[in-house]
């Protein structure tokens, strides 16, 4: 009797694990194809799985707040309608702790690391017609999916492959000499935990921390534990820009519909310098350096809770100053609503947090794994400047700006990333003020 294992999905390259937050579904529900069957939460994102077969629901082997790890059998469905007495022996063998060490599926069968490599589900048919047509991962994973949540169905890969013909797309050279990383770079090994011992007054109030930010907290130590942090500064004359963005914003909210704010023009500058130092758009998988060809920012975003969250506006160089506003705008909002789909944190190549939105002078960032620097940006104060004038050096008011990028320097040596930051600084300074909007 054929069944269909449904496992737990990877929803990001450097997601190992998901809590199921809510099943929609019971034992011996039938179900249909696309129907939403469980709520999982990862540290990124919040997501409903739909079901990718139709069929009868015969084994759910985990309980709702259960952490399972990537990879692993949760429900076993049957679809052919046929008598499901008979569980099959594979689900005796699914562990029943949530332990995220199980990364094999019920069978004891590991995924190919091919197919270990998605960074979003597949339903078994679309994944069987791609190996019959010799469709990498990689390319599979550019492909625009009609389905719920963007997933690719049989008719985007079938109306890919009238495009694209038959033949296996060639490998580039990038390809052919750095696989591409299917998970985060494994970490250090940890320092010895010391157990402090805190003590709690009798006015003091004691919170647990929230799902989200134990999380957080997890990918902050581990980022210190697994890169050598330096953080580089340099001050920016933004007078160009403040002046720009004062006689366009009210042109630009008219015309574009959505305010005109500086991080889109830091967003321009920092792709600017990104196609200039590539080996800054870059990622760290053990001792292997992963240069990206796409420029995908994420921006760190403040929710309602007091966490932070990191959307990502992919091919951003490709992007002007209005289309990475609109983009800009789209993902913040949803964001603080809880409506980014799994593909609206995935892909980041850098990172820029904007400390100045809290008025803040400066920061020192940690770096988001697997990425290799994270810009902050300060706030922009009018500061008294010296200036060189033919008639001789005169103290002006300027409007000024602290940029800090934190940098990886166990691949980003000194040279490039202050040559980096200072190119950042360049763009933002030689600004076009008579530029149109």
């Amino acid at each position: 009797m054929p069944h269909f294992e449904l496992k737990m999905p990877k929803l990001g390259e450097s997601v190992e694990q998901a809590t199921i937050t809510k099943w929609f579904i019971k034992e011996g529900d039938v179900i249909e194809e696309e129907q939403s069957l469980l709520e999982i939460a990862t540290d990124k994102v919040d997501s409903e799985i739909p079901s990718p077969v139709d069929g009868k629901v015969v084994k759910v082997f985990f309980k709702e707040n259960d952490l399972v790890a990537v990879g692993t059998v949760i429900a076993l469905i049957n679809t052919d309608g046929s008598d499901e007495s008979e569980v099959p022996s594979t689900s005796e063998e699914v562990p029943a702790s949530t332990t995220a060490a199980a990364t094999a599926s019920a069978g004891g069968k590991e995924e190919s690391s091919d197919a270990s490599q998605a960074t979003r589900f597949y339903s078994p048919l679309v994944k069987s017609i791609a190996k019959q047509e010799g469709i990498s991962v990689a390319e599979l994973e550019q492909l625009h999916g009609s389905g719920a949540e963007g997933r690719v169905r049989k008719e985007d890969i079938l109306g890919y492959l009238e495009n694209r013909g038959s033949a296996p797309a060639p490998k580039t050279a990038t390809q052919a000499q750095v696989q591409p990383q299917a998970q985060a770079a494994a970490p250090a090994p940890d320092a010895p935990k010391v157990k402090v011992n805190v003590s709690v007054g009798a006015e003091d109030t004691v919170v647990e921390m929230d799902r989200m930010r134990k999380l957080i907290a997890e990918h902050m130590v581990h980022s210190k534990h697994t890169a050598a942090h330096v953080t580089a500064m340099v001050e920016v004359d933004m007078q160009n820009v403040v002046d720009w963005r004062n006689k366009n914003k009210s042109g630009f909210e008219k015309r574009y519909g959505v305010k005109l704010t500086y991080m889109p023009i830091f967003m321009e500058a920092v792709a600017k310098a990104l196609r200039d130092f590539p080996a800054v758009n870059a990622s760290v998988d053990g001792d292997k350096i992963i240069y990206r060809k796409n420029i995908n920012l994420g921006i760190a975003v403040a929710l309602p809770s007091g966490n932070l969250i990191v959307p990502v506006v992919r091919n951003a160089d490709l992007l002007n100053v209005a289309g990475q506003a609109a983009e800009l705008n789209r993902l913040a909002s949803n964001a603080r609503d809880g409506k980014l789909s799994p593909d609206d944190i995935q892909g980041g190549t850098f990172t820029i947090s904007n400390f100045g939105s809290f008025n803040n002078v400066m920061g020192t960032p940690i770096i988001n794994q697997p990425q290799v620097a994270i810009l902050a940006t300060g706030t922009i104060e009018k500061k008294p400047t010296v200036l060189e004038t033919p008639h001789g050096d005169m103290i002006v008011a300027r409007q000024k700006m602290f940029l800090s990028l934190s940098y990886d320097h166990r691949v980003v040596d000194g040279m490039l990333g202050g040559n980096f930051l200072r190119r950042i600084a360049d763009y933002l300074e030689q600004f076009d003020i008579n530029r149109d909007i």
